[in-house]
């Protein structure tokens, strides 16, 4: 006799293994919406994207776990939202308007499927909330025993020139647009409550966590940068731009060695903890430098200015290092 299923009972959940990658794609195509600027979408061996003044913007993105999240901490809807996030404000950074994402997804075998419609339901609407227009165009699935995203994002510069990291100038001012330290302070509150007793990332330590501190943990696990704002520093003639995502002092050093300036930042326009303004990472926020007197575009807010001290950074004239995130130095080999 064959088993007769309860009509109340859960169904039951599929790994990525079991349905295959056919079988995965026709779950999360599905989720996600069109890109605006696709001419020829998701079936092929490649879409196909407008670029209307002939060039555009493109810069890649990984997510693997361990360094960059742990699913103890994330779901898979913050994953999705994080991925979009992040390549979008890169694209951003460059003054041009995020037009198209390219996600490639290495899964193990026995991930839960729901995972990835999880992650597709997170891209779906972080661009519709950060690059209305905006969508997944392709990507790829493989086997990996450590879940990894790689995002490949595209935008146009709509006939505008590239900001780019070199076109600071002395006199000019420096401005931000985003927060300076919610991620940074969102980690440490998952690190110091989110844990077990061994250190490892607990995920109902994590929700509970998450209840105390929505704003906070969300700055770090699912991110809203200012994306927009990119393209408005541009047409406001921002003379040179990048994304915040390793520490406000070490991008602006960024910006101070391919400018070959100094930047110099007040202590009081970054807020009453200066260090963590300064040091913390994965706010993907916007930093730029305009002409002295030009009208800031919202929200940039005024928080320095540009020196002839190549290469150095400042605080209110005094010297400062350059700390910030290091993929490379800043994990402790847990992965959650």
């Amino acid at each position: 006799m064959h088993e007769v299923q309860r009509a109340d009972a859960a169904p039951r959940r599929q790994t990525v293994g079991e349905l295959g990658e056919d079988a995965v794609l026709a779950r999360i195509l599905p989720r996600l919406r069109p890109a605006s600027a696709a001419l020829l979408g998701p079936g092929d061996d490649a879409a196909v994207i407008a670029a209307a003044d002939g060039r555009f913007v493109v810069t890649a993105d990984l997510m693997v776990h361990g360094p960059d999240f742990r699913l103890a901490w994330s779901t898979p809807f913050d994953l999705g939202w994080k991925a979009a996030a992040t390549n979008l404000t890169d694209v951003a950074a460059m003054g041009a308007r995020p037009t198209a994402l390219v996600v490639a997804i290495a899964a193990p075998p026995s991930l839960d499927a729901s995972v990835l419609d999880g992650i597709a339901d997170g891209l779906r609407e972080g661009l519709e909330a950060l690059a209305p227009g905006a969508g997944v165009v392709g990507g790829d699935l493989s086997a990996s025993s450590v879940l990894t995203l790689a995002v490949t994002a595209f935008g146009d510069l709509e006939g505008r020139p590239p900001v780019t990291r070199s076109g600071a100038r002395p006199g000019d001012v420096v401005a931000h647009a985003g927060a300076r330290g919610d991620a940074a302070r969102g980690l440490a509150l998952l690190f110091d409550e989110a844990t077990d007793a061994s250190g490892e990332p607990d995920a109902a330590a994590a929700e509970a966590a998450r209840a105390r501190h929505p704003g906070l943990i969300a700055a770090q696990l699912a991110p809203s940068p200012p994306v927009a704002a990119g393209t408005a520093a541009a047409i406001a003639g921002a003379t040179a731009m990048l994304d915040v995502s390793d520490g406000l002092a070490r991008d602006a050093r960024r910006i101070a060695q391919a400018s070959g300036v100094g930047i110099d930042f007040s202590a009081a326009a970054l807020g009453p903890e200066v260090r963590l303004a300064l040091a913390g990472g994965e706010d993907h926020g916007l930093l730029a430098t305009f002409p002295a007197g030009a009208a800031l575009p919202e929200p940039f807010e005024a928080i320095g200015r540009v020196t002839d001290a190549a290469g150095l950074l400042f605080v209110d004239g005094i010297a400062i290092d350059s700390a910030g995130w290091d993929p490379y130095s800043g994990w402790d080999g847990r992965s959650g």
